[in-house]
């Protein structure tokens, strides 16, 4: 009887991101565990991998260029952990209070709004952060039919509706604005926050489904009881580092920029490196954001018909503090600004405060978001021009005195995708066009099916499975 052999197929993979990386991994895993003959190629444009995941380890300081922690409601990134062996080094946060700032003043969050876990209703009606008509108002929610939701709406629309318009401008848009860096006049209802019309749809009140349920603002799944902020230690970078070095069988090119992918006879990819070579593959996973891969695939119809993807650009700004600077908020982990505010920052944490161990013992380590949709112009500023509007507004906020003894400034231009309205369905049909174009390449990352980290994570699980299968199908009918 004759032997078969499987031909060795090569996959690229674009981008060396946490999405790209995870797909990398898994792709490596699961082809050595089913023997299957396939080369793995990912290439990056950066020196180093990781992305927008990026610790500094300075002065005995862990601090994060890039997102600082995460939510891992679906367990993606713990189980991607367990694989690497580090899941004893997943970190979760302390415990301590949240403030928005409206005008110049800090008002207090209720206890559990945010994480979930069965917040009180009586707290938020009677919480300092709404007036006495936006109050009366909010608690219309209780008396509210739940209504039909035909159609994709701004998130605002749907909290509007829900709380009344004073809700929204001192809680729901200094939250996701500091968190997303979102305008929630713009950003899809369905693509961020689908779990809240399911909610509405079981219990009519939103606050009584999240009273019995114990979700809260963040519960972005179908999560029971409180959920946390995490990390690991040494940084998110610890992910990245152990990443790289379990690629064992992966080729990794960085700083080489591809600039064109182009589709072959054979349905082969072939990609264009900025260096003047070009390679051929059989697969391709594109993991850039959306504008970026537009540019990669400039022969797509489907792609050069889509119009780009709206980006915002932020910058951290985080602060070293020699000693303990501040008494006034001692137990206050972070604070959001309400636009309302006469402040430039959108969000302040006590990173120190928030997790262990990411700071010397006694000294404190701040970290603070500028900028925003419609308000990016502070993140071209210089340094030290950013240096002085921060602690002017910190001064404000909450009396900082001090100057710090070490300074970083992350600028991430257009970095972080806008899920407008009809995002879900415009993704859905525009893929389903191009991959009828290009058969061999996978679309993925944040610009798709989710901005966070475990959103990315799950991305590139299930793109080195749906690779997988494909390559064991091809086994199956040989």
């Amino acid at each position: 009887m004759m032997k078969v052999t499987l031909t060795r197929r090569k996959v690229v993979i674009v981008g060396g991101g946490i999405t790209g990386l995870t797909t990398a991994y898994y792709l490596q895993q699961k082809t050595m565990a089913h023997n299957l003959p396939l080369e793995i190629v990912l290439i990056d444009a950066s020196l180093r991998l990781g992305g927008k995941i990026h610790t500094v380890r300075k002065n005995g300081y862990i601090i994060e260029r890039g997102p600082e922690s995460f939510f891992d409601t679906r367990s993606s990134v713990r189980s991607l952990a367990r694989d690497l062996n580090i899941e004893h080094k997943i970190i979760q946060n302390n415990n301590g209070r949240t403030f928005i700032a409206i005008g110049n003043k800090l008002h207090q969050i209720p206890s559990n709004l945010l994480l979930g876990g069965s917040p009180k209703i009586l707290s938020v009606l009677t919480s300092n952060f709404l007036s006495l008509s936006g109050k009366v108002r909010a608690a219309g929610d209780l008396l509210l039919p739940k209504l039909p939701h035909d159609a994709d709406e701004p998130i605002s629309d749907f909290f509007r509706r829900r709380f009344g318009k004073e809700l929204v401008e001192n809680l729901v848009e200094p939250v996701l604005a500091g968190t997303y860096a979102g305008d929630v006049d713009h950003v899809s209802m369905q693509s961020m926050f689908p779990q809240f019309y399911q909610l509405e749809k079981d219990y009519g009140s939103l606050l009584v489904g999240m009273k019995k349920t114990g979700r809260g603002i963040y519960a972005l799944f179908d999560a029971p009881g409180e959920i946390h902020y995490e990390s690991f230690d040494g940084g998110l970078e610890t992910m990245i580092e152990r990443l790289e070095s379990a690629l064992t069988n992966v080729t990794i090119l960085k700083g080489l920029k591809v600039d064109s992918i182009e589709k072959n006879a054979d349905l082969t990819q072939q990609l264009y490196l900025n260096d003047g070579t070009s390679m051929q593959a059989d697969q391709v996973v594109v993991t850039t954001p959306f504008n970026v891969a537009k540019k990669i695939f400039r022969d797509s119809e489907t792609l050069n018909n889509m119009g780009n993807m709206n980006y915002a650009t932020i910058a951290t700004v985080t602060l070293a503090f020699d000693k303990k600077v501040m008494q006034k908020y001692a137990d206050a982990l972070n604070f959001f600004v309400s636009r309302s505010s006469d402040f430039a920052i959108t969000t302040c944490t006590w990173s120190n405060r928030k997790f262990d161990h990411v700071a010397p013992e006694g000294h404190e380590l701040l970290r603070v978001y500028i900028g925003r949709v419609g308000d990016e112009s502070i993140v071209e500023l210089s340094d030290n021009e950013i240096e002085k509007i921060v602690l002017q507004d910190l001064k404000k906020a909450i009396g900082l005195q001090e100057r710090p003894s070490l300074m970083v400034v992350a600028r991430w231009k257009e970095s972080m995708p806008q899920y407008t309205i009809g995002h879900a369905e415009r993704m859905e049909t525009m893929k389903e066009q191009f991959y009828q174009e290009n058969p061999n390449v996978h679309l993925t990352g944040s610009s798709y099916e989710g901005i966070s980290i475990p959103d990315c994570v799950t991305q590139g699980m299930e793109t080195a499975e749906e690779i997988l299968q494909q390559l064991l199908e091809e086994k199956l009918a040989i």
